[in-house]
């Protein structure tokens, strides 16, 4: 039986489509500004199964951006904190939460621990992006990446393409650049912004940890990214 909160997403799609997503499991690494909404949205699309990765805490400066973010979560771990809405949007959600940061060794422990049948890549450090990306690729897992939100302000210049074809991104060169390394140069799905960047408004700081700068950003441009992500993801799962 579908349940009655999903009735509308039933109509829209249909019992069959609707079947399929509360059948599949989906591997989400990263809750930020992207990360978050992306989670939520898969969640109220009826995904059934879920596991949630990041390591890191809610800070107040995220308050402009990002889902778990208020002044009454300052201090806690955005897993637990998004874990507690997404149980709360679905409570039957077979949800694993993973409350550290997934880099090399540990990144291939998590991929082989379930069977997942999306990953989805929000993660914002290049390192253990790029091992997260080929991981992924080199088990035949569907993966799609986002990349840089920050410094953008303009949602219709979003575009969602191979990693090969994007462009007027930092985050994106750098990834592909490493990806050429392990001998990746096609075959990731990647959501960009072809927007213009100012450059004014990048400033490196200590802060930043483990990266090396701090990115301007506003309110709705990271969830857009975020519902772009999750649309790649439920229409990819719906029609298997």
């Amino acid at each position: 039986m579908i349940p009655y909160w999903m009735s509308r997403t039933e109509l829209l799609l249909g019992e069959e489509k609707v079947q399929n997503l509360i059948n599949k499991n989906v591997l989400i690494v990263g809750l930020g500004g992207v990360g978050g909404i992306c989670a939520e949205m898969i969640a109220r699309a009826g995904v059934g199964r879920m596991t949630i990765v990041d390591g890191d805490t809610v800070d107040l400066s995220n308050c402009n951006r990002q889902i778990p973010a208020l002044h009454s979560t300052a201090g806690k771990l955005k897993a637990e904190v998004m874990a507690a809405r997404l149980q709360d949007i679905n409570p039957e959600l077979q949800l694993t939460v993973i409350t550290e940061f997934i880099k090399e060794e540990k990144t291939i422990a998590l991929i082989e621990s379930q069977r997942f049948d999306y990953a989805v890549d929000c993660i914002d450090t290049l390192s253990p992006k790029v091992w997260f990306i080929k991981a992924c690729v080199d088990r035949n897992i569907p993966i799609v990446s986002s990349l840089g939100a920050g410094g953008k302000v303009d949602p219709l210049q979003i575009q969602v393409t191979d990693i090969s074809k994007s462009y007027k991104c930092n985050l994106a060169r750098y990834v592909r650049k490493y990806l050429h390394k392990v001998g990746i140069s096609t075959g990731v799905q990647v959501v960009f912004s072809a927007e213009d960047v100012d450059q004014s408004r990048i400033i490196e700081t200590e802060k930043a940890y483990p990266k090396k700068s701090i990115i301007g950003t506003v309110s709705y441009m990271p969830a857009v990214f975020g519902c772009v992500v999750a649309s790649v993801v439920v229409r990819g799962l719906y029609e298997k």
